[in-house]
């Protein structure tokens, strides 16, 4: 059920998309007098779920769920109509129009999805406010949950991280987005009451995405027990059940996990009595700890949220009215897109380049349960992810059209149709061995176990 749900979110978030995407071109052909022969919501080959035409144009579903399309008629697009171009141009078509005109439409569907998430963020902050967790929160520091990217950082649990470079950390949500870009910066953090500067590598980047870890601290974890080991059986042998909470090990109280964890190894090879709390009661068992120091017991997923309602943290929440709603939806937008404009460089890097993911990836974002406000942000999210790709000047993209317009707008002269068409395939294979390489590295995720 969990799945079903997931796939629900990610399929209604990517036609809300796709469909809004499309719709920009179709209203900006439209606004000019070009035809829109086709409007189709995933991708028709050899057969539609659904078509109907209306007008000039065939409205349709596909059944290839990677996107969809509009055919604009007279448009060196991925259909390659060579029959269509072969005619002498007619007023209707996209090639009749002036450069100008023809901007507007292949810039249609970008103006669109940012327009999309501008909107989502504005009623976001307007209905939910802007939640967040304060560094002052986190009393007793953080939990190192990327160890080998602590380590190369001299992170520990339990530090107090005050600023990164020059810039002083207020809110948890930046520390880790932070820490990805803080290579060859000072850390200065707080360490049993003494202020000590760290030191980030140049490449703390590449080890981080080296790790598939992108999450390097935490705020520190109670532990509750989210799961059991298949090679390690000893905390199931000793009864403790999902749910548990563990709070103590031979008497000795535990807040955190990460005090568990390091406890532990003193123990390997013999048996500690394990305290929990379950359903409201304080119970023990003895468990046998393993030569490695470990019980088989894996920690569980908490949000935020739910921390905050364990009396661990405090959220504090931002609220704003519509009309302050709507610049703090702007700054919002503009924060999230240049956020992902900077890591979108670290794609063309040794390591980057191995996180490159399709629908995969984007599907593993969304959460099996369904939630209203984390659907909205992600989808405001996606949408800016396709508009900055579709902006890029690759041919096939509408960057890629926009870029040929340009410079027939700077020089005066046209590209001609077969320049065109060869751009267009060209751009075509691009786009396809990219799209292999993307679901190669998500089947590969998937078979390590990293992806779902």
């Amino acid at each position: 059920m969990e799945w079903v749900v997931k796939i629900g979110q990610f399929l209604l978030s990517l036609s809300l998309l796709v469909v809004l995407h499309e719709l920009g071109h179709f209203v900006a052909a439209h606004m000019f007098g070009t035809r829109v022969e086709k409007f189709f919501l995933f991708f028709d080959y050899k057969f539609a779920l659904f078509k109907k035409k209306i007008g000039h144009t065939v409205w349709g579903i596909g059944w290839i769920p990677l996107g969809g399309y509009v055919k604009i008629a007279g448009m060196v697009d991925e259909s390659l109509d060579k029959a269509q171009l072969a005619m002498p141009p007619q007023p209707w078509e996209f090639r009749s129009k002036k450069a100008w005109q023809r901007l507007i439409i292949v810039l249609g569907g970008i103006f669109v999805n940012v327009l999309l998430a501008v909107v989502i963020f504005i009623f976001m902050a307007w209905i939910y406010g802007e939640a967040y967790l304060p560094m002052s929160e986190l009393r007793d520091g953080i939990f190192v949950v990327n160890e080998e990217a602590g380590e190369a950082l001299g992170l520990r649990h339990g530090d107090k991280i005050l600023s990164i470079g020059d810039r002083a950390i207020d809110n948890f949500g930046e520390v880790n987005k932070e820490i990805l870009y803080s290579g060859g910066k000072n850390i200065l953090v707080e360490r049993q009451g003494q202020k000590i500067i760290l030191s980030a590598p140049e490449d703390i980047a590449q080890v981080i995405m080296r790790t598939g870890i992108p999450e390097v601290v935490a705020p520190r974890l109670p532990f509750f027990i989210g799961g059991f080991s298949d090679s390690i059986p000893f905390a199931r042998q000793a009864g403790l059940q999902v749910k548990d909470h563990i709070i103590g090990v031979n008497h000795q109280t535990i807040r955190y996990f990460d005090e568990f964890k390091s406890m532990l190894p003193q123990y390997a090879g013999d048996s500690v009595v394990i305290h929990y709390v379950r359903a409201g009661d304080t119970l023990s068992t003895t468990c046998f700890v393993s030569s490695s120091g470990l019980i088989g017991a894996i920690l569980g997923n908490l949000s935020i949220q739910d921390l905050h309602r364990l009396g661990y943290y405090s959220i504090h929440t931002q609220r704003y009215s519509f009309m302050k709603a709507i610049p703090q939806g702007l700054r919002m937008a503009s924060n999230m897109l240049g956020e992902y404009i900077r890591q979108f460089r670290l794609i063309f890097t040794s390591e980057g380049v191995k996180q490159v993911g399709s629908l995969g990836t984007m599907l593993k974002m969304f959460p099996t349960t369904w939630d209203w406000q984390a659907f909205w942000r992600l989808t405001a999210f996606l949408s800016l992810v396709l508009a900055f790709v579709n902006l890029l000047p690759i041919p096939a993209l509408d960057g890629g059209h926009a870029m040929f317009i340009i410079y027939e707008l700077i020089t005066g002269k046209k590209p001609s149709d077969k320049f065109l068409e060869r751009a267009q395939t060209v751009g075509m294979v691009l786009l396809l061995i990219l799209m292999a390489y993307a679901l190669g590295n998500d089947i590969f995720r998937a078979l390590r176990g990293t992806l779902f």
